[in-house]
């Protein structure tokens, strides 16, 4: 599947756009951001696409989302004072995970600089053991699923 990163490039490919600054200390020494930061960007376009549906309740949820598994294909440079535009899918939702795609674009361009996955396996809070996905996190995913 990581071959599919290549080919989900475009701006279309994505169902929600949210934007993130970029800030100062995200760029590197090449005067880019690093690469490291992307993955943060993948989890902050997430988990506010999630927290701001009200399927995540970050303190007091029955079950949390853990990252098992990241990827990130990268294109072109991002740099700070840049405005990053956060497109998210999710491509598959199994009964305790999901993946969700993420690319990220320049402010207004229509292919990304980098595009990549991020799995999320659901618990229960205090076990830690694999929950069934709950229904309002179901709910606030259908929108951003694709048919592969």
């Amino acid at each position: 599947m990581a071959g599919e990163e290549q080919t989900n490039r475009e701006r279309g490919h994505y169902r929600h756009f949210q934007s993130i600054s970029t800030r100062w200390m995200d760029n590197d020494i090449y005067g880019h951001v690093n690469n490291v930061v992307y993955y943060s960007f993948f989890d902050t376009a997430v988990n506010r696409y999630l927290i701001d549906s009200g399927a995540l309740d970050i303190h007091d949820g029955a079950s949390i989302g853990l990252v098992v598994e990241t990827h990130c294909n990268y294109f072109a440079p991002l740099a700070f004072p840049e405005t990053v535009d956060a497109g998210l899918r999710v491509a598959r939702i199994g009964r305790s995970s999901v993946r969700y795609e993420v690319g990220l674009f320049a402010a207004g361009a229509e292919s990304a600089a980098a595009a990549g996955h991020f799995v999320h396996v659901y618990v229960d809070r205090q076990t830690r053991r694999p929950a069934a996905l709950p229904d309002l996190l179901l709910r606030a995913l259908q929108p951003l699923l694709v048919q592969s």
